[in-house]
């Protein structure tokens, strides 16, 4: 299962709101309407209570649609020449006054949510093409590969964004899985043209490359190219880098191969608990690192039948609660639920929310990799 950045598809303007919603909507200005002109007929003749009506149109452009606004708009008018006719005066210049301050207060609400309409109209646009290149870039990870479970999720720190410096992919290599996570350095456009380079290089090279220290090699070179062309329109190219982890997962072995270029470690579960998988000797970040195989170690670690991998940003462990505090990644992994890939990103995501009060300070990007006990195994997929 694959999770994007919160509240993706926002409605647009000519969405229908659901029928509890409309209902409201359409009653709640209208028993304000009945509600003033009701008093109307008992009030004394000296009290006007007819501008009180210009509450029902204002009310109304403020939850519904622009057609809805002008219908409550030239209900209330109606109700103020009932009102006043009632007051005796229909021939009086104040009917017009009335009418007149009516129309024109309508008329403003109804600019204002005609204005409102175009700037949502706008932004559900722009979030939809933000969503297809964040499909492009960081394209759904399959449910299973081989014998794995998986699930992955992307939340952007910034409103309204889907897509930023954070990645994550996966590719079948032969009898193996190889997965890819990684942050870029730095935010906004150069950060998604970075992203996009690396991804695109490791789902070239995952296939090609018999070792995991052979690929790491190969995005690194491919790394330094990108930044190389990016030079030239972009001086300070040659300070960004991307911090990645390349993890193996062969189908006929119960280990992982962990190659790490500077990244968070790895957490692996196990039923003895929750453990780092720290790499004795970790490389560079991509862009710093060297670009030959023995530039970039690797480790390997027991992985069995039920065990599962969390792998993550920083904007997992650098999220902070009200006090500063970071995210204690290790000790809260012991409350989650490991129980399935899916399960445990919720869990992760809502207990993050929890911990830091729903704001992000950066992107995160989490793969849950599952290698499922022998009587869950799922069908193969992805071979």
């Amino acid at each position: 299962m694959n999770f994007f950045a919160r509240d993706v598809s926002a409605p647009g303007p000519d969405s229908r709101l659901p029928r509890g919603r409309t209902r409201a909507h359409l009653v709640l200005p209208l028993l304000l309407i009945a509600a003033i002109t009701l008093s109307a007929s008992f009030a004394p003749l000296a009290i006007h209570l007819s501008p009180l009506l210009v509450a029902a149109p204002t009310c109304t452009a403020a939850v519904a649609r622009v057609r809805f606004t002008v219908a409550m708009a030239l209900t209330a008018s109606a109700a103020v020449v009932l009102i006043d006719w009632h007051d005796g005066l229909l021939h009086s210049p104040l009917l017009p006054i009335h009418i007149g301050a009516l129309l024109a207060v309508s008329g403003s609400a109804v600019a204002a949510r005609a204005l409102h309409d175009r700037d949502l109209r706008e932004l559900t646009q722009v979030r939809a093409v933000s969503e297809a290149a964040q499909r492009v870039l960081l394209r759904p990870i399959p449910h299973t590969l081989g014998s794995l479970r998986i699930a992955s999720m992307y939340r952007a720190a910034t409103a309204h964004a889907l897509v930023g410096g954070d990645l994550y992919a996966a590719v079948r290599s032969g009898h193996a899985t190889r997965f890819l996570i990684g942050d870029v350095r730095g935010k906004g456009l150069p950060a998604v043209e970075d992203a996009s380079a690396l991804l695109g290089a490791f789902r070239e090279a995952a296939p090609e490359h018999e070792t995991l220290p052979q690929l790491a090699a190969s995005l690194e070179r491919s790394v330094r190219r990108h930044l190389a062309e990016m030079s030239e329109r972009d001086p300070d190219s040659a300070e960004r880098f991307i911090t990645a982890l390349l993890i193996e997962l062969p189908d006929a072995e119960e280990t992982v191969r962990v190659v790490s270029c500077g990244h968070p470690p790895p957490l692996r579960r196990q039923r003895g608990g929750v453990t780092h998988l720290c790499v004795d000797r970790p490389a560079p970040p991509l862009g710093l690192a060297g670009s030959t195989a023995e530039a970039f170690p690797f480790d390997t670690f027991a992985f069995f039948p039920g065990d599962t991998l969390l792998l993550y940003t920083d904007g997992l462990a650098e999220a902070r609660d009200a006090t500063g505090t970071f995210y204690p990644v290790l000790e809260r992994a012991a409350t989650w639920t490991w129980c399935c890939p899916h399960s445990l990103l919720q869990h992760i995501s809502h207990d993050l929310d929890s911990y830091a009060g729903q704001h992000l300070d950066d992107d995160l990007a989490m793969v849950a990799v599952q290698r499922p006990a022998l009587h869950q195994r799922p069908t193969m997929k992805g071979q």
